[in-house]
Formats: C-alpha cells, sequence, structure tokens
C-alpha cells in the first residue's frame, strides 16, 4: 500500500508514476510529483518504479495574479 496525496492507493509490483497518474486521471499539463519528499523529474515519471509503503504528492501548479 502507498500513500497518494493523503490517501491510501494499492501499491503494485513495478509501479511507476505515470501508472500512478493515469489511474486517478491526473491529466493537467502542470505538475509536481514527489516521492518519499523528492521530487521526481518529469522525464523520469514513465520509468520511475514507486516502492511499496511510499509518500507520494502530487501537485498542480497554477498561475494567478
Amino acid at each position: 500500500m502507498i500513500t497518494v496525496n493523503g490517501e491510501e492507493f494499492e501499491w503494485k509490483e513495478g509501479m511507476t508514476i505515470r501508472d500512478i497518474l493515469d489511474a486517478k486521471k491526473y491529466t493537467f499539463p502542470m505538475l509536481v510529483v514527489s516521492v518519499n519528499g523528492e521530487v521526481v523529474l518529469r522525464d523520469l515519471w514513465d520509468e520511475f518504479q514507486v516502492p511499496d509503503g511510499a509518500d507520494v504528492k502530487i501537485i498542480h501548479m497554477m498561475a494567478g495574479g
């Protein structure tokens, strides 16, 4: 089991950040993702494997004025 934005989420062997984004239906282009407090670069989302027990944060970046 992992935590995604404070909610429990079922973990699977080999799960990547992209798998989580797809399952949670995140499509907003401006996202920041961290795993256990470390930001993971967008270029690595398809290959970065999320470990069991991880704390994942997905943050929408917004502009305002």
